[in-house]
């Protein structure tokens, strides 16, 4: 089993960035949402979020296909989707917040 350090030598996590946005949105029950292949690494990820947050964190474990496949019968706060390109947009066009 691989460390967390280990696998944020081959992904860009930015777990911090995550930190941060939790405790700055107040988020109480985060949603994790990984593509399949880094889905072993879920409670990892997990684990270290919610010792650093406080808050509640579930992992979403139905396929996931991109940015657009949100699930949305789920009750919490945030979702946190890894592996997903940004959605291009434009910034004038749209009053939304993208967190890339």
């Amino acid at each position: 089993m691989k460390t967390l350090l280990e696998i944020q030598e081959r992904y860009n996590l930015e777990l911090d960035r995550i930190v941060k946005e939790v405790k700055v949105s107040k988020s109480k029950s985060v949603l994790l949402q990984l593509p399949d292949g880094m889905k072993q690494y879920a409670t990892l990820i997990l684990d270290y979020l919610e010792e650093k947050t406080g808050a509640q964190f579930k992992i979403y474990l139905g396929s996931c296909f991109g940015a657009c496949d949100v699930p949305t019968d789920i009750d919490v706060d945030l979702i946190i989707q890894f592996g997903h390109s940004a959605w291009p947009y434009k910034e004038k066009d749209q009053n939304i917040k993208v967190l890339n």
